[in-house]
């Protein structure tokens, strides 16, 4: 949780695995853009900082949260993508919504993550008004799209560590 004595872009790198040759996809909720752009940007470079090219990195957009499961389903089949990094912003609002999209993309993700053996990242923001959200993407509490990405790249350390003959 991001508060005063947590910073979501302050993070441990010791022991990274090289990722030069793992390809990412990171799928984009169009809804809050502002905030969704920012959590990209994040995450990009992060991969970018810790070792993943350009073209390792795949991007793909959906209308909403709701379609990160969906969508990353569909990444985590392709042979040629490593993990996913699923990034969107469900603000509380006035109605209930939020409780019922944000349940839904969580449990989403986890499916396809057990279902597939793929690292599925979730950042997706759950903040209660727009303020939080910047805040979260890039503000005064860092960017949860660079926790998303290293989270990734710590996922496919642990897997190769996992898989690995001793």
């Amino acid at each position: 949780m991001a508060s005063d004595l947590k910073n979501l872009s302050v993070f441990s790198t010791d022991e990274l695995p090289d990722v030069s040759n793992h390809r990412f996809g990171i799928l984009v909720s169009e809804w809050n853009a502002e905030v969704t752009e920012a959590l990209f940007d994040g995450a990009y470079k992060t991969l970018l900082q810790y070792g993943a090219t350009p073209e390792n990195i795949i991007r793909g957009n959906v209308p909403g949260s709701y379609e990160l499961s969906l969508a990353s389903l569909w990444f985590a089949q392709r042979d040629d993508i490593d993990a996913i990094i699923a990034l969107g912003c469900v603000i509380q609002g006035e109605t209930k919504h939020n409780d019922y999209i944000n349940h839904a993309v969580a449990q989403g993700l986890t499916n396809v993550s057990l279902k597939t053996s793929k690292p599925v990242i979730f950042g997706v923001l759950t903040p209660n008004d727009q303020q939080q959200a910047l805040d979260r993407s890039g503000g005064k509490h860092g960017n949860k799209g660079d926790e998303a990405a290293i989270t990734a790249i710590k996922m496919l350390g642990l897997q190769q560590q996992v898989y690995s003959k001793f």
